[in-house]
């Protein structure tokens, strides 16, 4: 799901950023530093190499543990080298996500936590906490369920009225409870 809102929002953000405007072309300042245009070509070079990335994950069925690597570069490198760009920590998600399937849970909860530190404006900071809580929340992962519930509240505390409020809301519930214990609760409501 996240994927296709990150490609939403990257075609999105291609159509603003990279439209053709003539008249701002006429009003350029004639003293641009040479500096700023490598870095505007190099974050236009690993944006590509990024959305190349996301587009072949996009069409795979199963996730190839070389692409994934590849791509879990391309996208971090995107979001270190150009970390003004509102792409930025999406691509720290995608990351983190990428990491977090192929197993490599220490890598994904870095690139949670950075998304979420370097990144406290982002509409999706919430998503990225969310992300990071489930991590710790899992037996077989991190297993840490006190930094899992600090993050369940910072999110209900953050985000109020956010659906990750209410998803966390349900998580804090679960919190410590068994797979067989939270079954048996399932089942007597569901009778």
């Amino acid at each position: 799901m996240l994927y296709k809102i990150g490609f939403y929002t990257i075609s999105l953000s291609l159509l603003v950023s990279c439209g053709n405007n003539p008249t701002s072309e006429k009003k350029q300042e004639p003293d641009i530093k040479k500096d700023t245009v490598v870095v505007a070509d190099k974050c236009t070079t690993l944006f590509n190499e990024a959305k190349r990335m996301d587009d072949i994950l996009l069409r795979a069925t199963v996730v190839n543990n070389d692409v994934a690597e590849q791509a879990i570069n391309s996208f971090y490198k995107y979001a270190y080298n150009c970390k003004t760009d509102t792409l930025a920590p999406v691509f720290l998600i995608k990351a983190g996500q990428v990491a977090q399937s192929v197993k490599k849970y220490t890598q994904a909860q870095a690139f949670f936590r950075k998304c979420i530190d370097d990144f406290p404006k982002f509409k999706s900071r919430g998503a990225a906490m969310f992300l990071l809580a489930q991590l710790y929340d899992d037996k077989a992962i991190l297993n840490d369920e006190s930094e899992a519930a600090k993050l369940y509240h910072q999110i209900i505390r953050e985000y109020p009225s956010s659906s990750y409020a209410n998803d966390a809301k349900a998580c804090i519930q679960n919190l410590g409870k068994t797979d067989e214990q939270l079954i048996q609760e399932f089942l007597k409501k569901n009778k």
